[in-house]
């Protein structure tokens, strides 16, 4: 755990996916140390988003929370299997020094400072666990909290992007960033709809334990019915 914490705040602190690191193409990190980083992060958030239905008295509680804990850092990993190959052509396109391997070790990165911030929000949501009963409003809390670790990782990825374009070449370096906002949004899209796919992540205590739900709608029509009954 010591380790994993050490790695997560060397990355916090830009000491791993740095200008020098990346002028090299060469990062100071392993694939397995970032995994085992995301995985202990995302299991930690899962947890939490698991409790409520647990304290709820849910049927089936118990089993919700282990399968947050499982699920949340399976929807990062199998969107970084869906994303990975159109990131590392955008970057090759770009004339980016990252070969393949490096490009993967770039994204677990980005996915370790998502899963990081989503990891200190998990009080947060222990704390409006123990303090309503509202279904809607947790939902709505953990999309608001994914939504947040998401700009925050991509920034960071985006970031990282940025200074490997070629600065010489304005239209080149121009053009490089028009196709990684491009892959930005595939990313965020396909991440959204992965969680659809995953779900239920918080589980709804008034209905049985179910591993996933039928795939109806889609995510985003999905937050939108949510909100309205919040509201309603």
């Amino acid at each position: 755990m010591n380790q994993v914490l050490s790695l997560v705040d060397r990355l916090l602190r830009g000491q791993v996916v740095g200008p020098e690191q990346l002028a090299t193409g060469k990062l100071d990190v392993s694939e397995g140390d970032l995994a085992k980083a995301s995985l202990a992060l995302g299991a930690s958030y899962g947890a939490f988003m698991g409790l409520y239905a647990a304290l709820q008295g849910g049927a089936g509680g118990a089993l919700q929370l282990v399968s947050s804990a499982v699920k949340v850092p399976l929807l990062f990993l199998l969107t970084l299997a869906v994303t990975l190959p159109s990131l590392y052509v955008f970057s090759a396109l770009a004339r980016s020094p990252l070969g393949f391997r490096e490009t993967l070790r770039l994204l677990l990165a980005a996915i370790t400072v998502n899963l990081a911030l989503l990891a200190s929000f998990g009080p947060i949501t222990g704390f409006f666990t123990l303090s309503t009963d509202s279904y809607p409003f947790m939902k709505l809390l953990s999309v608001a909290f994914f939504t947040a670790g998401g700009l925050v990782g991509l920034r960071f990825l985006r970031e990282a992007l940025s200074a490997l374009l070629p600065k010489s070449d304005g239209d080149k370096a121009e053009h490089a960033r028009a196709v990684f906002r491009v892959w930005t949004v595939i990313y965020a899209v396909v991440g959204a709809q992965m969680g659809w796919i995953l779900r239920p992540f918080v589980g709804n205590p008034g209905l049985p334990f179910q591993l996933f739900r039928e795939r109806e709608k889609n995510f985003f029509q999905a937050v939108l019915e949510t909100l309205g009954a919040l509201l309603s």
